[in-house]
C-alpha cells in the first residue's frame, strides 16, 4: 500500500456540503434567547456641528430598551489601529458615536436597542437630529482644510525612495509624465456586515459573534478599548459571504453591540442593510497620481518619480496609513528602477472612511506603472512589450533587493522570471497573429485592441503562525488554527497539508479556525498570508505529531520507528507486516494509559512557523477588448492571466481565486465607482447606481498557472494567490481600450465608464 499525496491535487472543497445544503451559519443565522436588536441613527449630512439629538420619541416607543448618544458611552475611546498605537494619527480616529461633529453621510450618531428589529428601525427613524451644516471637502488633491483645531486634513505625508532622482531626470533622453486617477470603490460582498454581542455574567466572558478576517486582532482591540483582560473576550468567526478586505475590521457597530450586551444584560444583534453598507463599510482605491519617468533613448527607465493624493475619507480607521505606504513601497513593480521617489499625501475628506480592498495598493500602482510603460513606448516609438523586456528584473538578478518598505519589511523580490511568464502569456495568445488580426479589424472600422500588464504581488505576511493538531481515539484529526476563512477554501488546503504530512485521508481532518477561545494566537486571513503561513505551521505540527505516533507505535509493534509508516490512518510495517489504527495509538497515549510510559499525554502537537520575510509572487495579464463607438461600452473578448504561485496546494482553488479576483478587477476597471454630490451626499447607494459585473460582462478567463519558481522562504515553496486575479485587470483593460481607440494617452482614469469613453471618442472624431 502506498501513501496518498494531497499537496498539489485539486481536491473537492470540504467546506461546500453544508453551504450548498443551506446549513451554513452566517451572522444572520446567529441568535440568542432574549436578544435585543440594534439600529443606528446616521448622519444625513457630510459635515456639520451637532447641535442637538432628541431621541425622546424613540425612547418612549414600546419595546425600546435604550437609545444612546456619545454622552452615554463617553468612557469608550475612538477605535484604535490594528497594528498598535500610532500617536501622530490618534486625533484622526473614528469615535464609536459621533461627538461634536459629523464628518460623512452615514456616520453613526445614535444607537437604538429594542426587542424587535422593526421597532428599533422605527425608533431610529423618529430621532430628531439638529446639525449645523459646515463646508465639505471632497477632493483629496484640493487645499487641505482644518480637521480640528490645530490639525489639518492632511493627516500624514508618506515618503519612500532611493537614488538621485533629479540627477537621473536631468540626464534623461526624455521625461514622460502622466496625471492618472483611480476611482472610489469597495468590495461589496454578497453578505453585508453583522455582529452579535453576548455577555456571560456568570463567567464574566464577553463574546462577539460574526467576526471575520482577523478575530484575534479584533479581540485585542476590544480588550484595549473596553479595558478588559484579553482572556475575558472571545471572538467567534461565522461563515462569511465574501470579505475582500472590507469585512473583518473593527467598526463602530462591533464595539456598540459588545458594550450594549454588557450594560443592558442581554445579547445584542445588528445586521447591516445594503444602503448602510454602501455608506458605512470601508471604501478604497481613490487616488490621483502625477507620475514621471526619465528614460534613455532605448526606453530604459533611469528614474521614476510619483506624487500622489490618497483620499482616506473622514477618519483614519484600523489600517492607519497602510495603503498609502504600500503604494509607495511597491510602485516599481517588476521593473529595475535605478532611482525612485514617492511622496504620498494622506488626506481626509468628507466621505466614507477608506481602508484596504483586495490587492490594496497593487491594483492602483499596477494601473499607474503600466500606463506609464505604454506612454514611454509611444513617446519613443517603441513596442511596449520590448520596453517591458528592457526594464524587467531578470531571473539571474534574484533575489532583488530594493531600499523600500512594504508592511514593515524591506522589499526583496525572492524568486521568479517575469519576462518568462509574460512570454508564456503571449504564446498562449498567439501574439503575432492576434495583433495582425486586430489591425485588420481596425482597418475594417472596428474599435478593437489588446493590452498587457505585468505585476508583482506580495504574500505570506509573518512573522509567525501556530497550529495545534490532535488525533482522537477514532483516528480523526483536528487542526486548530488562528487563521480565518473568507471563502477561499482555507479548511481544505490546511486539511490537505495535514493529511499528507501525517498519512491520513484529508476528509478525516477537521479544521477549526476563527475561535479565539480555542487558540491563543492568530493573525487571521489577510495580505494573502493564510496558505503560506498557516499551511507551513500545519506542516510543522503534523510532522511532530507523526513522529510521536511512530515512536509510540514502535513500542506497541516491537519495531523501530524508521521501519514504520502511516498510510490511510494505519501505522504499518514497511515490510507489509502488522498494522495498528492511528486511533489505537491515540488511545495508548491517553493520560491514564499504562502503555504511555512517561511520554507526554495525547497524540497531539503544536507547530510554529516563523519567517523573516514575505514572498513576492508575480503575474501577467492580457486583455482583448472591443469598444462600441455608439455607446462607449467595452466588451472583453478574451482575457488571459499568467501567474506563478510557487507551488499550488490545490490548483482548482487557486484558479477559483484568480477568476473571482478578475471579476472584481473588471468591476473596478469599467463599472464600479462611489460618487458624491457637491454637498457630499453619496449617489451610489443601490445596485442601480453602483454597478457590478454580471455573467453577461464576464468572459471565460484563460489561466496559465505556473510553479516554475517555488518560494525558498518556506518548506512547501508556496506563494499566496488570493489577490493575483485582480491586481492587473484595470491596467490591462486600460491598455487594451487605448489600443482599440487609437488615442495614445487618452485613458487616464478608472473606471472607464461609457460616459468618459464617449467624451474621448468625440475628441478623437
Amino acid at each position: 500500500m502506498k501513501a496518498k499525496t494531497y499537496i498539489g491535487r485539486s481536491m473537492p472543497r470540504l467546506e461546500d456540503p453544508p453551504l450548498v445544503r443551506g446549513r451554513g451559519r452566517f451572522a444572520g443565522d446567529i441568535s440568542f434567547p432574549l436578544q435585543l436588536h440594534m439600529r443606528l441613527v446616521r448622519s444625513p449630512l457630510a459635515h456639520g456641528r451637532i447641535v442637538n439629538i432628541d431621541a425622546a420619541a424613540g425612547r418612549a416607543m414600546p419595546g425600546v430598551v435604550a437609545v444612546w448618544t456619545s454622552a452615554d458611552i463617553a468612557d469608550v475611546p475612538p477605535i484604535d489601529f490594528r497594528e498598535g498605537r500610532i500617536e501622530r494619527l490618534e486625533p484622526y480616529r473614528q469615535p464609536v458615536l459621533a461627538t461634536e461633529r459629523v464628518r460623512y453621510v452615514g456616520e453613526p450618531v445614535a444607537a437604538v436597542f429594542a426587542a424587535d428589529p422593526y421597532i428599533a428601525e422605527d425608533a431610529a427613524d423618529v430621532a430628531a437630529i439638529e446639525i449645523e451644516e459646515l463646508p465639505v471637502l471632497l477632493d483629496a488633491d484640493a487645499q487641505p482644510a482644518e480637521f480640528s483645531p490645530g490639525r489639518s486634513t492632511e493627516a500624514a505625508i508618506v515618503r519612500q525612495g532611493y537614488g538621485d532622482v533629479d540627477a537621473a531626470m536631468a540626464r534623461a533622453h526624455k521625461v514622460i509624465d502622466l496625471d492618472l486617477k483611480i476611482g472610489r470603490h469597495s468590495g461589496v460582498p454578497i453578505e453585508t456586515r453583522g455582529a452579535i454581542g453576548r455577555y456571560d455574567a456568570a463567567r464574566d466572558i464577553l463574546e462577539l459573534h460574526g467576526a471575520a478576517k482577523v478575530p484575534h486582532r479584533i479581540r485585542e482591540l476590544l480588550a484595549l478599548m473596553l479595558r478588559r483582560p484579553l482572556s475575558s473576550i472571545h471572538v467567534h468567526e461565522a461563515d462569511v459571504g465574501g470579505g475582500f478586505g472590507v469585512r473583518g475590521e473593527l467598526y463602530p457597530e462591533d464595539v456598540l453591540v459588545c458594550v450594549a450586551a454588557m450594560r443592558l444584560g442581554r445579547p445584542v444583534k445588528w445586521i447591516e442593510d445594503r444602503r448602510e453598507h454602501f455608506i458605512s463599510a470601508n471604501h478604497s482605491r481613490q487616488q490621483r497620481h502625477r507620475v514621471r519617468a526619465g528614460v534613455d533613448a532605448d526606453g530604459v527607465i533611469l528614474a521614476f518619480d510619483d506624487e500622489f493624493w490618497h483620499d482616506q475619507g473622514a477618519y483614519v480607521r484600523t489600517h492607519a496609513t497602510r495603503v498609502a505606504t504600500m503604494i509607495s513601497g511597491i510602485l516599481p513593480g517588476p521593473y529595475r528602477i535605478p532611482a525612485y521617489r514617492s511622496v504620498g499625501h494622506f488626506r481626509l475628506t468628507n466621505k466614507t472612511p477608506a481602508a484596504t480592498y483586495r490587492a490594496p495598493g497593487r491594483y492602483e500602482t499596477t494601473f499607474v506603472r503600466e500606463r506609464l510603460i505604454e506612454a514611454i513606448a509611444h513617446a519613443l516609438k517603441l513596442d511596449s512589450i520590448e520596453v517591458r523586456r528592457r526594464n524587467a528584473i531578470t531571473a539571474a538578478e534574484m533575489p532583488f533587493h530594493r531600499a523600500l518598505e512594504v508592511l514593515g519589511e524591506e522589499v526583496v523580490h525572492d524568486t521568479g522570471d517575469y519576462i518568462g511568464l509574460l512570454d508564456k502569456v503571449l504564446k498562449q495568445a498567439l501574439w503575432p497573429k492576434l495583433t495582425a488580426d486586430l489591425a485588420r479589424r481596425r482597418q475594417n472600422g472596428e474599435l478593437v485592441g489588446a493590452g498587457v500588464a505585468m505585476y508583482v504581488e506580495k504574500s505570506g505576511l509573518g512573522p509567525s503562525d501556530c497550529v495545534k493538531i490532535a488525533v482522537d481515539t477514532s483516528g480523526r484529526v483536528e487542526v486548530v488554527t488562528g487563521g480565518a476563512s473568507m471563502g477561499q477554501g482555507f479548511e481544505t488546503v490546511v486539511a490537505q497539508v495535514a493529511a499528507e504530512m501525517i498519512g491520513v485521508d484529508y476528509r478525516d481532518v477537521r479544521v477549526i479556525h476563527g475561535q479565539t477561545d480555542r487558540i491563543a494566537f492568530g493573525l487571521g486571513a489577510h495580505a494573502s498570508r493564510a496558505t503560506v503561513m498557516t499551511a507551513s505551521a500545519t506542516r510543522v505540527a503534523a510532522l511532530k505529531l507523526r513522529d510521536k505516533a511512530l515512536d509510540m507505535a514502535a513500542q506497541l509493534m516491537q519495531s523501530a520507528p524508521e521501519d514504520l509508516d502511516i498510510i490511510e490512518g494505519m501505522v504499518v510495517r514497511r515490510s507489509r507486516g502488522a498494522s495498528i489504527p492511528l486511533g489505537a495509538i491515540a488511545a495508548a497515549l491517553l493520560p491514564a494509559s499504562p502503555a504511555r510510559q512517561g511520554r507526554e499525554p495525547g497524540l497531539c502537537a503544536d507547530g510554529w512557523f516563523h519567517t523573516a520575510h514575505q514572498v513576492y509572487p508575480y503575474g501577467s495579464h492580457l486583455a482583448v477588448v472591443k469598444v462600441d463607438p455608439d455607446t462607449g461600452a467595452v466588451a472583453i473578448e478574451r482575457y488571459i492571466i499568467g501567474y506563478d504561485v510557487g507551488r499550488a496546494i490545490n490548483p482548482m482553488l487557486v484558479n477559483g481565486q484568480i477568476v473571482g479576483g478578475f471579476v472584481q478587477g473588471l468591476g473596478g476597471a469599467l463599472l464600479e465607482e462611489f460618487r458624491y454630490s457637491e454637498r457630499g451626499d453619496p449617489l451610489s447607494v443601490t445596485f442601480a447606481d453602483y454597478l457590478l459585473p454580471t455573467a453577461r460582462e464576464i468572459p471565460p478567463v484563460e489561466i496559465i498557472l505556473t510553479e516554475d519558481f517555488p518560494a525558498d522562504l518556506n518548506p512547501l515553496g508556496i506563494k499566496g494567490a488570493g489577490e493575483s486575479g485582480i491586481t492587473a485587470v484595470g491596467a490591462a483593460i486600460a491598455n487594451a481600450v487605448e489600443d482599440a481607440i487609437g488615442v495614445p494617452g487618452a485613458i487616464t482614469e478608472l473606471p472607464i465608464t461609457p460616459l468618459r469613453l464617449k467624451e474621448i471618442l468625440r475628441g478623437r472624431q
